[in-house]
């Protein structure tokens, strides 16, 4: 079965203080399958954040390619490129981003009235993720009004509102309690058993990794598999 996101020798290289080159990733090749939940893992500036950037169309590698569902990054322009995040991917990241002066229902609304829906469809696609993510009874409050967990799955439902193939995830959950980071992680779960949507997921959280159907740790600039939790350093 052939992969729906897929990166292939992937580098990265950026220019380092002293002016020589810094290579972050060498050669990294990525496979994420339709309805899979991947974790990415690795220490503190092993490139995960870089890889999650190249693999979502937010910047381009030094050198390989990347596809998803078919299209290869390397023969979109720009515009071609912002449609095909807009349409395809959804993105998570630490710090939610919510527009404060709106109410989570029109936080979660914005993607699709900024896409050119019409406000009745957005409002119910958007009434439907929050209610995925357990907001229901919280859409029409303000993000000041909602507690870190609840801005955070209000934040996921806005990345699913417009029904992305994959989800890329980066250390969601880092600044959530416990129980607030579990609620968030079984969001990511159903997302793969009942949309089929893959996630990937840079993390920290030895937890979420363990219950994903496979962990990948980036060392020395490269991605391998690991067996479980207790094989990463």
């Amino acid at each position: 079965m052939s992969a729906l996101l897929e990166g292939r020798a992937i580098r990265k290289v950026f220019a380092g203080g002293d002016g020589q080159p810094v290579e972050v990733l060498r050669g990294v090749e990525l496979e994420v399958h339709r309805g899979e939940f991947v974790a990415i893992v690795g220490a503190s500036g092993a490139g995960k954040s870089t890889l999650l950037h190249l693999v979502g169309a937010l910047d381009r590698p030094t050198a390989g390619d990347v596809w998803l569902d078919g299209s290869r990054y390397a023969d979109l322009d720009a515009d071609e490129l912002a449609e095909l995040r807009n349409r395809k991917l959804g993105f998570v990241f630490q710090f939610h981003h919510l527009l404060r002066e709106f109410s989570a229902l029109e936080n979660v609304m914005m993607p699709l009235a900024v896409g050119g829906m019409a406000p009745r469809g957005a409002r119910s696609r958007a009434e439907e993720m929050l209610s995925l993510v357990g907001l229901a009874g919280r859409m029409s409050h303000r993000p000041s009004e909602l507690s870190g967990g609840e801005q955070q799955r209000c934040a996921v439902a806005r990345a699913l509102v417009h029904d992305p193939s994959v989800v890329l995830a980066d250390e969601p959950s880092g600044n959530l309690d416990h129980a607030n980071a579990d609620r968030l992680h079984e969001v990511f779960f159903r997302l793969g058993r009942e949309y089929e949507t893959a996630v990937a997921v840079v993390t920290h959280n030895r937890q979420l990794a363990a219950r994903a159907d496979r962990i990948l740790l980036l060392e020395d600039g490269k991605l391998v598999s690991v067996s479980s939790v207790n094989a990463i350093p």
